[in-house]
C-alpha cells in the first residue's frame, strides 16, 4: 500500500469542498491531499445546471474572490472564461445554477495545478484515529481507493475534513400497494430529462410532496411541460402549509435559508397562492391537496387522492451522503456534529474529536435570525463565511 503525509485532507470537490481548499491554501499549512471521484464541482454540476438559483450573482462573485489563491486562479486563467462570464451577468438577479457550477470548476482546475495540492481521483473508504499520546501528535490514517490504480493509498494526517454532500430525501410512498412510479427530484429538475421521463401521448399525473424551494421549481417545471410538450400531464400537489417566502428586512433577510426566493418565488406569488390558483396557468393543470391539520388528516387526503397518480416526487430536504468508515482505536467512531464550529464531538455533551471537521450541505452552520429563528445556512457564499469564522479554531496554520 503507498503512503504519504500531508497537512489535510478534504473530502468532497463541491463547492463546500472548494471553499475549504481555498481557506486552507491561505493558511500556507503544507500539502493538502483533496480526495474527489471526479473534481467536477460536485452535485451541483452533475445534476443541477438547469435550476435557477435562489442566490443573486453578485454573492456567486463574493464567493469566487473571497481568498487569495481563487484571485490568483481568476488572474491566470485565460479569457473568456468561467468567472469573466459570471461578471457580466446583472450582479443583482439571479441565475441558473450551470454558471456557479461552471465558476466552482474553474477554480477547481486551478486549485490541481498548486504545489501544495496533492489531488486524487477516488473515494475514502475508512479513516482512522489514533489520539495523542505522550510521544504521539493526533494522527488520522485515511485510506483511498484511487481510481487509476488497484493499490490503495494511505494518508497520515492532523486534520480530515468532510465536504460530502447530500441527495434529495427519499421517503415511503404514504399508502403503501399502489402502482406508481417514483420520479427522483433531481430529475424533476433538470427538465430536458424531465421531458425525456414522462410519456408525451398518453395521460398521467404527477403527485408533488412538499412547499420547499425545490417543490416549487418542480411544481414550475412540470406546469411548463404540461403546457408545452405534454398535453396530457396533470399535476397534484399534496402540502402541509402556506407558501412561505424569504422577506428582506434592515440589513437582514427573514427565512433566508427556508423560504422562497427569485424564480420560484414569483412563480408562487402569481400562480399559486390560493387567490390566483383557480385562474392561473398552473391551476389549468395542477390541483392543490391540502394536508393541514395532523397526521390523520394528510393520511386521508393522500388515500384519496394518490390512487389518481402514475408517479410520485418528494421534495422534502436533503439527506447526508454516506460517508467513509470512521474509526478509533478499532472501534465505529460514534460522533455528533457541531453546527456552531464546525467540528465534531462525542455523542452528548462528550469531547470534541481531535481533528475532525465538516462543512458544506451535509455540515451546515445553525444560524440564528433577529427574531430568534433557528435555520441551517446552505449556499455558496454561506459556506465560505462560516469557514472564515470557524477555520482560525481549526488548529495553527
Amino acid at each position: 500500500m503507498a503512503s504519504r503525509k500531508c497537512a489535510a485532507v478534504v473530502v468532497g470537490a463541491g463547492p463546500a469542498g472548494v471553499a475549504v481548499m481555498g481557506n486552507l491554501l491561505e493558511r500556507q499549512i503544507g500539502t493538502i491531499a483533496w480526495i474527489d471521484p471526479s473534481f467536477e464541482s460536485g452535485r451541483v454540476n452533475r445534476k443541477y445546471r438547469e435550476v435557477p438559483s435562489n442566490t443573486k450573482v453578485a454573492l456567486f462573485q463574493a464567493y469566487a474572490n473571497a481568498t487569495q489563491p481563487f484571485k490568483t486562479i481568476i488572474e491566470n486563467t485565460h479569457l473568456p472564461n468561467a468567472f469573466s462570464t459570471m461578471a457580466k451577468l446583472d450582479q443583482e438577479k439571479t441565475c441558473r445554477l450551470h454558471y456557479a457550477a461552471d465558476m466552482v470548476r474553474g477554480l477547481t482546475d486551478g486549485l490541481m495545478k498548486m504545489e501544495q495540492v496533492y489531488a486524487c481521483r477516488g473515494f475514502v473508504t475508512t479513516a482512522s484515529l489514533a489520539e495523542k499520546t505522550q510521544t504521539t501528535e493526533n494522527k488520522w490514517t485515511v485510506t483511498v481507493k484511487r481510481h487509476d490504480s488497484e493499490e490503495e493509498l494511505e494518508i497520515e494526517t492532523s486534520r480530515l475534513i468532510l465536504c460530502t454532500g447530500a441527495h434529495p430525501t427519499n421517503i415511503p410512498v404514504p399508502v403503501p400497494g399502489l402502482n406508481i412510479t417514483r420520479l427522483d427530484l433531481d430529475t424533476v429538475l433538470k427538465p430536458s430529462e424531465l421531458a425525456e421521463t414522462l410519456p408525451k401521448t398518453s395521460p398521467s399525473t404527477v403527485a408533488i410532496v412538499g412547499a420547499s424551494h425545490s417543490a416549487i421549481l418542480a411544481i414550475l417545471n412540470l406546469v411548463t411541460l404540461a403546457r408545452e410538450s405534454h398535453p396530457h400531464l396533470r399535476v397534484k400537489w399534496f402540502t402541509r402549509h402556506p407558501l412561505r417566502y424569504a422577506e428582506y428586512k434592515d440589513g437582514w433577510i427573514l427565512r433566508d435559508n427556508t423560504g422562497l426566493k427569485g424564480l420560484a418565488a414569483d412563480f408562487a406569488r402569481s400562480e399559486l397562492e390560493d387567490d390566483r390558483l383557480s385562474t392561473s396557468p398552473a391551476g389549468q393543470v395542477l390541483s392543490k391537496v391540502d394536508c393541514a391539520g395532523g397526521e390523520a388528516r394528510e393520511l386521508e387526503m393522500y388515500q384519496q387522492h394518490l390512487p389518481d397518480c402514475s408517479h410520485i416526487v418528494h421534495a422534502v430536504g436533503f439527506t447526508r451522503d454516506p460517508l467513509p468508515q470512521l474509526m478509533k482505536n478499532d472501534r465505529a467512531l460514534a460522533m455528533e456534529f457541531d453546527h456552531e464550529s464546525g467540528k465534531f464531538h462525542a455523542p452528548g455533551d462528550g469531547p470534541v474529536i481531535p481533528g475532525l471537521f465538516g462543512a458544506g450541505i451535509a455540515f451546515p452552520e445553525r444560524v440564528v435570525d433577529p427574531h430568534g429563528n433557528a435555520e441551517y445556512a446552505v449556499g455558496f457564499f454561506k459556506f465560505m463565511k462560516f469557514l472564515k469564522r470557524v477555520m482560525p479554531s481549526w488548529g495553527p496554520a
